[in-house]
């Protein structure tokens, strides 16, 4: 018999099924990392502040930090790993960020990845002031922003940024 504080939950994590039994107050950002090992979702801040926990929930941006992992049984998880090309190279907001000089510590980039995959599918073509908004969740100290918002607007190119 199993303790009354477990709880088996099943999850889609970048398309694979997973099963995983989990304490009750065990937080979505701790069941990536640790019983998962996607160690992309970073935890900053413990407080939903910086957003570099962020995943996708059934497509939507969420802060994994705040979220108990029991909350979102029978979900989609969307990880930085699973932004990937379907070739398993860099996806297009990933290559964008490396063109545009959008990386540069990397502790923020997890989160911010998949917040830009998630606005681009809801704006593809967005303005500069869009793309601004876009990053302004995900705290970063290191880029300046100026960079962010050049890798959405690249990412948002009709060619997916391949070129130039």
């Amino acid at each position: 018999m199993k303790p009354l504080s477990e709880h088996e939950i099943e999850l889609s994590v970048n398309g694979r099924r997973q099963v995983v039994r989990v304490p009750a107050r065990r937080l979505l950002s701790d069941c990536l990392r640790h019983d998962l090992a996607f160690t992309s979702t970073h935890v900053g801040c413990e407080q939903g502040t910086c957003g570099a926990c962020t995943v996708l929930v059934d497509g939507a941006p969420m802060r994994s930090c705040l979220l108990p992992a029991v909350t979102v049984d029978g979900c989609e998880i969307t990880t930085a790993e699973g932004c990937r090309a379907p070739d398993g190279g860099l996806g297009r907001v990933q290559r964008a960020l490396v063109r545009c000089q959008g990386v540069q510590c990397g502790f923020c980039t997890p989160g911010m990845v998949v917040s830009i995959v998630a606005f681009l599918r809801e704006c593809p073509r967005p303005s500069p002031e869009q793309a601004r908004d876009a990053v302004a969740g995900v705290l970063c100290r290191c880029t300046g922003y100026q960079d962010l918002v050049a890798a959405v607007l690249h990412a948002a190119r009709p060619d997916g940024g391949a070129s130039g």
